[in-house]
Order: C-alpha cells, then sequence, then structure tokens
C-alpha cells in the first residue's frame, strides 16, 4: 500500500516539475515581448509589470491547455490583453476635457527625439483597429495571418487594415511635417 502511493507522489512530483521547467522556459523566452507589448498597450511601467505578472500568473493557472508550444505566444498575448481588460472593468476613470489641457516638453532637444514623438503620437492618434494590427507586426512581427487569428478576424480584413494603417501613418508624418517646416520657417 505504501509502495502505490509512493509512486503516485512520484509521478504528481515529476508532473510538477515538468510544468515547473516548462513554465520557466516559456517566461524565459517570451517574457521581453510580452512586457513591452503591455508597456505599449498601457504606457505605464508599473502597470505593465502588474499585467505582465497577472499574465505569467494564470499561465501557469492554465499551462496544461497550452497544446501548441508555437501558439505560446499569441496564448500569451491573448491572456494580456483580457487582463488589461479586467482592469477596465474594476476602475472608474476620471475624465479631463482634452482641449483644456496643455502638454510642454522641453526634453527632447534633437531631430531624431522629435521624429520619434511625432510617429508615436501619430500612432497612438490612430484608431484602435489600425493601431493594434499594426503593434503587433511591428513590434513582434507577427504574420498577417497570426494577427488575424490573435483578434479573431479575416486574413484579408487584417491586411487591409494593416494597409490603411500605414497609409494613414504616413500621410499623418507628412502632414506634421509640412506643418513643422512652416513653424520653422
Amino acid at each position: 500500500m505504501f509502495s502505490r502511493n509512493e509512486k503516485v507522489r512520484s509521478a504528481v512530483s515529476e508532473d510538477m516539475a515538468n510544468k515547473q521547467k516548462r513554465y520557466e522556459a516559456l517566461v524565459r523566452a517570451l517574457h521581453g515581448d510580452i512586457y513591452r507589448y503591455a508597456y505599449w498597450l498601457v504606457k505605464d511601467k508599473a502597470i505593465a509589470e502588474d499585467i505582465v505578472q497577472e499574465t505569467f500568473l494564470r499561465a501557469w493557472k492554465s499551462l496544461d491547455s497550452l497544446q501548441d508550444e508555437k501558439a505560446a505566444k499569441s496564448w500569451l498575448i491573448t491572456i494580456l490583453r483580457r487582463e488589461n481588460a479586467r482592469r477596465f472593468e474594476r476602475k472608474q476613470f476620471d475624465t479631463v476635457d482634452m482641449d483644456e489641457v496643455v502638454l510642454v516638453d522641453d526634453a527632447f532637444s534633437n531631430e531624431t527625439q522629435i521624429e520619434h514623438r511625432e510617429l508615436r503620437k501619430q500612432l497612438s492618434n490612430l484608431s484602435e483597429e489600425y493601431r493594434e494590427p499594426l503593434m503587433l507586426q511591428i513590434l513582434f512581427g507577427f504574420t498577417g495571418e497570426e494577427i488575424a487569428e490573435q483578434l479573431n478576424l479575416n486574413k484579408n480584413t487584417v491586411m487591409t487594415r494593416l494597409f490603411r494603417a500605414r497609409n494613414q501613418l504616413k500621410e499623418a508624418m507628412e502632414k506634421a511635417d509640412l506643418q513643422r517646416g512652416r513653424q520653422n520657417g
């Protein structure tokens, strides 16, 4: 009787050790990418860290449901997006009329930093339906097919949105360059 219990305990310990190794490999391989996506999504280091921590906690709890290791990144991004959505479900935000807010940033001095800031601004001005597929492609290098799967969309829809996002971004950057040129000269 004791040998049967010992075999069961041994098998359980071995299963837990394998799960732990699998989880640690997953975290090592994808933590950086998942954090970058979280930071892009929330634009706050502390909140991004919290969301990533919750994401990996949920991943640990349901690690057995991950059948295909190749889908791990998409699986984690889905968990992260849901964690971010939960954050909004729990929180009531104070709203501010953006017309009344004046932002002054003197920290950027060279032209490259100004261009990067303008690019980030124009990216944030894109509607979410265009911004999200573009960021998944830029940040993670996902293909149109992978983005379609991630966002539960048709591949052609994703490709159209990527095309339109790039065009809108290009037009906005050209317009910003023209305006900056008029202001400077």
